[in-house]
């Protein structure tokens, strides 16, 4: 069962008795547990019937007879766990889960893991309760998700916008949503995010960052790269050379894919490498401006630097130096 989906049915006043929220990403397991601390029950109607426990703190027998109240002056009441993964002897919930009060709205935020399939717990939760299990998105499933985050909430946003933005926060869908909101409460008089908004309310230069390297590289423009290298080197988060040379490999690994390609277009080289198709004229810039034999070259030459970015045959040396070294290497 989805997010939207478990939602749907709150808002219609369709409840389960109990459900277990599990999984690595946070961002779904918040979004539920929020909407059934605020809207379940009325603001009146939870002054008496709306429990929060916090799995750390929480004895499970107090728990269980919270859970078995019945409501007062309300059709449910409703029980929350939070962080429930930090809670001992949480398979004594077993016993609630068999026999659940139709009258509780019982929710179980349980972050960061799954609940043992092999456990009896497990068992009666597949056939007792409501389970939804969630999961990191892939870092390539990032920006369409953050893009259709923003147009739920009326507004647009460019596409080198959204993939700084993307790029800067990472696999943190939480923080990706917390960004936006404070970009929103900048906007003034427009419903259209740009890289400008990006630059100026989040603090990526749009100017100097991975994917300004990246292009930089596809050009074989030296000069560009050493300007975003140094740029990087005044100011050290904006560029640490770990992000940035996986970065540079992922890309000429992409680069090196094409030559097996039949298509040469845009979209079908998109596709078939599997980038977002506002990059593809890089990866097709780079395919002209380096023969196979260059591009095999630079990824032995970013397999070599990182291990020098270790301290592999080059201790002591600056970040900054190593990264302009290498362009000069792939660069010619």
């Amino acid at each position: 069962m989805s997010v939207d989906k478990i939602l749907n049915d709150w808002k219609k006043a369709k409840f389960k008795p109990v459900y277990w929220l599990e999984g690595e990403e946070e961002y779904y397991i918040d979004v539920l547990v929020h909407y059934a601390e605020r809207h379940i029950l009325t603001e009146a109607e939870a002054s008496f019937n709306l429990t929060v426990f916090y799995g750390k703190d929480a004895d499970w027998t107090a728990v269980i007879n919270a859970c078995r109240r019945y409501p007062m002056f309300a059709e449910r009441q409703v029980v929350i766990l939070k962080e429930a993964q930090q809670m001992r002897d949480i398979d004594k919930l077993e016993a609630y889960v068999d026999k659940p009060l139709v009258s509780t709205v019982f929710v179980v935020a349980y972050k960061e893991k799954k609940v043992d399939g092999r456990s009896k717990l497990a068992k009666l939760l597949k056939e007792k309760a409501e389970m939804f299990t969630t999961k990191k998105l892939y870092d390539n499933q990032l920006p369409d998700w953050t893009s259709e985050l923003i147009q739920g909430k009326g507004y647009e946003i460019t596409q080198k916008a959204l993939l700084l933005l993307v790029d800067h926060i990472g696999n943190d869908l939480n923080r990706i949503n917390n960004e936006v909101d404070k970009l929103l409460v900048n906007l003034a008089g427009t419903k259209r995010i740009t890289e400008d908004d990006i630059e100026r309310y989040v603090g990526v230069s749009k100017e100097y960052n991975v994917f300004e390297l990246q292009d930089a590289f596809a050009k074989r423009d030296k000069v560009k790269a050493i300007r975003i290298i140094q740029y990087f080197e005044g100011n050290p988060k904006a560029g640490p050379i770990q992000l940035i040379l996986p970065s540079i490999y992922n890309f000429f690994s992409k680069v090196y894919m094409i030559f097996g390609q039949p298509a040469r277009d845009e979209k079908g080289i998109a596709a078939a490498i599997g980038v977002n198709p506002y990059f593809a004229k890089d990866y097709l810039a780079a395919v002209r401006n380096y023969n196979y034999e260059g591009i095999e070259n630079g990824l032995l030459l970013l397999h070599a630097y990182n291990l020098k970015s270790v301290g592999v045959g080059s201790a002591g040396t600056e970040d900054a130096s190593l990264l302009k070294e290498l362009v000069v290497k792939i660069m010619g």
